[in-house]
């Protein structure tokens, strides 16, 4: 026979069970209930500390072709051009080119009147005659005297004198002589002629005009321009970043606004071997072949010119510009924190802008930096997109 307690007892001994069951239950419905709340403030807390820290864009630079293409102003001149100067004097009796006219070299292209000089080679062929018998008569007079100096019929100074006289009209018709040919080459200046073959660009005389003698460094009228443009000089300046990577017989390219769609090769023959001071320049001289004549010579052209590239220029939005005393800069987000970085610019391209010097290619570049960013700043890079919008209302 088992003893039981009491009923009495066993109530009380229930009771303080089910108390500590009631509070459990209640202490975990208050965990739960409580523990979102904790969640989203902890999550807020978060965003707040998240907003606190500017947000960047960020973009890398990106490497230049290895191959890139150079456009530049260039200046068409033909081949060889001369403006047609008279050298002498004279009236225009008559022209034989007009404007546009092929000729070849030594052709007529004007006759001129020099009364003036044809009056003075008259003169001069005169004088000449004149002491050309004074040179004859002399050395029949020493050659008479030395034969009869063996007879003794004339003293030895008289032989002398006729021999030295004989001495002396040799030379004045040797001076005679050389006055008539340089009044007969100033006379065959009155023909103008091709100094060689091409075609004339310009004719600035006509009948009966008054041309004075004269040269591109004096003053003077020139008759006629002539050009040859079957092969076209092109001089292009070529910027200073680029001129270690222009090279004699480099191809090259142009392009024309007459001629709309169309390239025309050519070749870089040579340059300057020096820059230019005031323009920071390098010279150079492209030919190109013009057989049918096609392009003009006087033109505006854009010359195209296909450069390798340095390995370590890279090209950067100009949104990541940094303009300060210091010179140009960018700013980079280096783990999270701001890095100024010195560059050296180069082409500019618009949108972007090239650097030549200061960057490696795997930075992370700041676009639109503010103003007041300084160097160890922290900050959150976010690649192609705008930082977050964060609401300073609690979540519910």
């Amino acid at each position: 026979m088992t003893d039981e307690p009491p009923p009495r007892r066993r109530h009380r001994l229930r009771t303080p069970a089910i108390a500590l069951s009631v509070l459990a239950i209640l202490a975990v419905a208050i965990a739960a209930g409580a523990w979102p709340r904790l969640r989203q403030r902890r999550h807020a807390r978060e965003l707040a500390e998240d907003a606190a820290i500017p947000h960047v864009r960020v973009a890398r630079p990106e490497r230049v072709a290895a191959a890139q293409e150079v456009v530049l102003p260039g200046n068409v001149q033909p081949y060889a051009s001369a403006p047609i100067f008279a050298r002498v004097s004279g009236y225009v009796r008559r022209w034989y080119a007009d404007l546009g006219a092929r000729v070849v070299k030594g052709q007529l292209l004007a006759q001129l009147e020099v009364p003036e000089i044809e009056q003075q080679l008259q003169q001069a062929r005169g004088t000449l005659a004149a002491s050309q018998a004074n040179l004859a008569l002399s050395e029949a007079t020493a050659a008479r005297y030395t034969g009869l100096r063996a007879t003794r019929a004339v003293s030895q100074q008289e032989v002398d004198t006729a021999v030295n006289t004989h001495k002396a009209n040799q030379a004045t018709v040797a001076a005679n002589e050389a006055s008539v040919r340089q009044l007969e080459q100033q006379l065959a200046f009155a023909r103008v002629v091709a100094p060689f073959d091409g075609i004339i660009t310009a004719r600035t005389v006509d009948i009966g005009d008054l041309i004075n003698a004269g040269s591109s460094t004096a003053q003077g009228t020139a008759l006629f321009q002539i050009a040859k443009p079957e092969t076209l000089r092109v001089y292009v300046s070529v910027p200073e970043a680029f001129a270690p990577a222009v090279t004699p017989h480099m191809p090259a390219e142009l392009a024309l606004l007459a001629h709309p769609g169309k390239r025309y090769a050519g070749t870089l023959v040579r340059t300057a071997s020096a820059i230019d001071t005031t323009t920071r320049t390098l010279l150079v001289e492209i030919h190109v072949p013009n057989p049918a004549l096609e392009l003009l010579s006087g033109a505006f052209a854009e010359v195209h010119l296909k450069l390798p590239a340095p390995r370590e220029v890279f090209t950067v939005p100009v949104e990541a510009l940094v303009f300060r005393k210091e010179g140009l800069q960018v700013s980079v987000a280096s783990d999270n924190r701001v890095v100024i970085v010195p560059i050296t610019p180069g082409r500019d391209f618009g949108d972007r802008i090239e650097v030549v010097r200061g960057l490696m290619g795997d930075e992370l570049v700041i676009l639109s930096p503010p103003d007041s960013i300084a160097n160890g700043q922290e900050v959150r890079a976010v690649r192609d997109a705008k930082p977050p919008a964060v609401s300073g209302r609690e979540p519910p």
